[in-house]
């Protein structure tokens, strides 16, 4: 987890640094949604990455194991009952849940599910020899949150990487200033791993200087950005 008031005072520092301009706390705020958002799923684009490299090395085990331990935060398991994965409601009116994606899913017989395409499951049901079983079941995902398991005896479980919750740095305003509200019902600290603290800066940054039209600001985000980049090459 990352304090968000860490990152908003770092960035309001570096922002402010010779009258560069002052980002608005709903500013900040709409730049961490989108700073977290984009940080989580470049883990999933890094993690294909590198396990499509040819050959091993201890250099890309490490950032594969690294890569895993940051997703690890997020990954839950929840039941499927009747076909309907039992995510988290985020937004009730939309019908939206926390399920980001879809691990791997456990039938009530302990064997795991293996997941198939729908034209696929037409094919195998024609034989004998490759027709689901309950001792060797598939699914067909039918929707965001829904699954049909073939055959459909017991429930399921399963685990899902979900969506982070959306950060939000609380305040009260005392005169013209705002100041900080930590309490739980204002404040949402970044879920990311704690190492993400610098990479939330330096994009928050950067979007804070398109907003602010001030190309200064951006490059300093983009500056420090890259430089941690090659950091991690090393």
């Amino acid at each position: 987890m990352v304090n968000i008031d860490s990152v908003y005072q770092k960035v309001l520092m570096i922002a402010n640094k010779e009258q560069r301009g002052y980002i608005t706390p709903q500013e900040f705020n709409l730049f961490a949604d989108h700073a977290q958002k984009e940080i989580f799923e470049q883990y999933f684009y890094d993690l294909n990455q590198h396990q499509r490299a040819h050959g091993s090395s201890e250099e890309y085990s490490d950032i594969i194991h690294n890569i895993n331990e940051k997703i690890a935060i997020f990954e839950t398991t929840t039941t499927v009952i009747g076909g309907v994965i039992n995510a988290t409601i985020l937004n009730s009116a939309t019908g939206e849940t926390d399920l980001y994606r879809l691990g791997t899913v456990i039938s009530s017989s302990g064997s795991e599910v293996e997941e198939i395409q729908q034209n696929e499951l037409l094919y195998i049901n024609q034989s004998p020899l490759t027709k689901p079983t309950t001792s060797r079941p598939v699914y067909v995902r039918t929707g965001a949150t829904t699954i049909n398991k073939v055959p459909s005896v017991g429930n399921a479980t399963c685990t899902y990487i979900r969506k982070p919750l959306t950060p939000s740095w609380g305040y009260f305003i005392n005169g013209n200033k705002a100041l900080f509200d930590s309490s739980n019902n204002k404040t949402t600290n970044f879920e990311l791993h704690q190492s993400e603290e610098s990479e939330l800066v330096y994009k928050i940054l950067k979007l804070a200087g398109i907003t602010l039209k001030n190309a200064e600001v951006v490059q300093v985000g983009q500056a420090l950005e890259q430089g941690q980049v090659q950091q991690e090459k090393q």
